[in-house]
């Protein structure tokens, strides 16, 4: 009997020492989001006495690169440094739509006059419209997105359109233009993420909600998650700069807006602009055409919450970076709902668009929404390098 309660004693010690091992083995500290499947698998192992975990905060500074007396939104960087920048047509005080910034206070129309060239009688599919962002692609091919809805009054039929510009002939290549089964009349195309290596582009709608997929290669589009509430506006009233954001007295429902793919092309993130949520999708449900539009909506992650923010983008570091409109901030992603600040700072007024430069910057835009007429400021162009 002696034996056998020896025996059973080393045998509870044993059990209870592997449990423990594996349990403080398991234990790992949670680290900010990242862009690729391989760094979440490099992730380092714990220490042996983790603290709470956190983002360790770089030191980052703003440098400013441009500014302007007219709003702008979008921001793209080529590989060898040129910088576009686009002015949306929400006041009659937009000399032209898109322009190349050739020094700090000199920005000029691109990729030339007659593109830029709108009086609201000419052929909506040749000319600019309403542009609301830019974006340069891997292989360094400029996109320009337009949702054709001047001063939000409605869609200029055959105007919505995704230009494809060669910047080094300084000429449009592929012209897309949208129907209204992607772009209906309430509609506002905002931001657009391009993966080369599939052929495809993804774009927010934020005036109704939903994400657009387009096959370059056949310039055809589909409408995706119209009705799902991952693209809605989640009815918050935003506070910024210490006053809530109102448009004549009523708080605004912007949908769909920032959107980020992954460095491997994995995932899409997006999030509403009056929201706090983030979501994703996988992008290989986004692309089969055959998966019905109710099971495409099982496939969609909630990330946690963020605070409201208008452009995601993915860095050069692989870590997700977000505009905290409401903070004067720029900000990334960490797991289990918590965004921890990069860097604040008075002169983000309301941080708008990211974009990723080949020169380990990322740039960002201010426009002042919340300021609508009674901006004080320029709208500035800044930009900063993640300190990892």
């Amino acid at each position: 009997m002696r034996s056998y309660a020896c025996t059973r004693s080393v045998i509870v010690a044993v059990v209870v020492i592997t449990f423990l091992a594996v349990l403080v083995g398991g234990c790992r500290p949670l680290r900010p989001l990242r862009g690729s499947r391989q760094a979440e698998q490099e992730a380092p192992p714990a220490p042996a006495s983790p603290a709470k975990p956190s983002y360790v905060k770089p030191e980052v500074k703003l440098v400013e690169v441009a500014s302007s007396d007219r709003l702008w939104t979008g921001v793209a960087v080529s590989e060898d440094g040129r910088i576009f920048v686009n002015y949306p047509r929400w006041s009659d005080d937009v000399a032209f739509s898109v322009g190349e910034i050739h020094a700090p206070g000199k920005v000029v129309p691109y990729p030339d006059e007659n593109w830029n060239k709108w009086d609201g009688s000419s052929e909506p599919g040749d000319h600019f419209v309403c542009v609301q962002s830019v974006y340069i692609d891997e292989k360094d091919f400029l996109w320009i997105l337009d949702p054709a809805n001047p001063m939000f009054g409605g869609v200029v039929p055959g105007g919505p359109k995704l230009l494809k510009v060669d910047i080094g002939k300084n000429k449009v290549v592929q012209k897309i233009i949208f129907d209204e089964t992607v772009a209906p009349p309430a509609s506002y195309l905002n931001d657009v993420r391009v993966d080369t290596g599939k052929n495809v582009a993804y774009i927010t709608d934020s005036g109704l909600g939903a994400i657009i997929v387009v096959e370059l290669a056949k310039g055809k589009a589909r409408r995706l998650l119209g009705n799902h509430p991952s693209t809605k506006s989640e009815k918050v009233v935003l506070k910024i700069g210490g006053s809530e954001w109102r448009r004549g007295g009523n708080a605004p429902e912007v949908h769909s807006d920032g959107l980020a793919l992954t460095n491997d092309g994995r995932y899409l993130y997006y999030q509403a602009l009056t929201a706090r949520t983030l979501y994703r999708v996988e992008t290989r449900w986004l692309l089969d055409p055959a998966l019905p539009e109710a099971l495409l909506g099982t496939k969609v992650e909630s990330m946690g919450t963020t605070g409201a923010a208008d452009g995601i983008e993915f860095g050069p570091d692989d870590y997700l970076y977000l505009t905290a409109i409401e903070d004067d901030a720029i900000k990334t992603f960490a797991a289990l709902d918590r965004a921890e600040t990069v860097v604040k700072d008075k002169r983000l007024r309301w941080p708008d668009s990211f974009a990723r430069g080949r020169d380990g910057y990322m740039y960002v835009t201010t426009s002042q929404i919340h300021l609508g007429t009674d901006a004080k400021e320029p709208y500035r162009l800044f930009k900063f390098k993640p300190a990892r």
